[in-house]
């Protein structure tokens, strides 16, 4: 398994990963499998979106405040990160990629981002490579 430490410098942040994972394949020498990419942290997620036009990531970003705004009268949680916890929950924890012939099987835009809800905070993410 292959551990990543990311510093993130927003409270909300999309940092492309995809690099990373490759870097994990290669090093791995799986031709044929697929790569888990894990986040272990309840206010952060993994998710694969487009990578070509900063604008999406800006927008997703943006919708997601709309939908689970930072502060909300009717939140009870003591932290008062409840639309941090929400986001990750709405991004998920993890993203499985196919690997064939030793590559990424992603689409022509499509990046793998670690997504901040809760930060700036130094984070870590995951990623295992399973041959078959």
């Amino acid at each position: 398994m292959y551990s990543f430490e990311i510093s993130t410098r927003g409270r909300d942040e999309m940092v492309e990963v995809t690099a990373q994972v490759r870097q994990a394949v290669k090093e791995s020498g799986v031709s044929e499998g697929y790569a888990i990419v894990y986040c272990p942290h309840t206010t952060a997620g993994i998710a694969i979106n487009e990578n070509a036009d900063p604008d999406v990531v800006r927008d997703v970003l943006r919708r997601f405040d709309e939908v689970f705004p930072w502060e909300h009268p009717k939140d009870r949680h003591a932290e008062g990160n409840t639309a941090a916890h929400l986001k990750a929950i709405t991004t998920g924890t993890s993203q499985t990629v196919l690997i064939d012939n030793g590559r990424l099987v992603l689409g022509t835009w499509q990046g793998i981002y670690f997504c901040e809800f809760d930060g700036p905070r130094t984070r870590r993410f995951y990623v295992k490579i399973v041959r078959g």
